[in-house]
């Protein structure tokens, strides 16, 4: 399944990462790059190499805080929009072959399990791209 999410996200041009922040972008709307920082659980330098992706290739982009100088805020675009959605598309794809062996009930009940596993940063698979 990682690799056929890969697979899917390779063919909007995104990786993990980069479709991960979009998606949290598109979510949670206009973030200050630090609120990003604590959101994704990533160190700094991976967040500003993302980012810098992003804005190169139109999906994001970074102002300064009116309010605090010191402070970005990062915004997604239309463009941006526009891969969140193809991103979601594709992973719904990529669920819908994955479970098709799957009634409703035991997707139900599995969707109950996988609720109660935590994972974080310092999961290996989380930290990959």
């Amino acid at each position: 399944m990682n690799a056929a999410l890969r697979q899917a996200l390779g063919s909007a041009g995104l990786n993990p990462r980069h479709a991960s922040t979009l998606v949290r972008l598109h979510h949670a709307g206009p973030t200050s790059q630090q609120d990003l920082l604590d959101i994704l659980s990533i160190d700094a330098s991976a967040l500003v190499a993302i980012l810098n992706d992003l804005e190169r290739d139109g999906l994001a982009s970074r102002r300064r805080d009116a309010a605090d100088r010191r402070r970005h805020i990062v915004e997604i675009t239309e463009a941006g929009r526009a891969a969140v959605a193809a991103v979601e598309s594709s992973i719904a794809a990529v669920e819908r072959e994955a479970f098709a062996g799957f009634s409703p009930g035991e997707l139900e009940a599995l969707h109950g399990l996988l609720t109660r596993i935590h994972s974080g940063p310092a999961d290996p698979d989380c930290a990959t791209d």
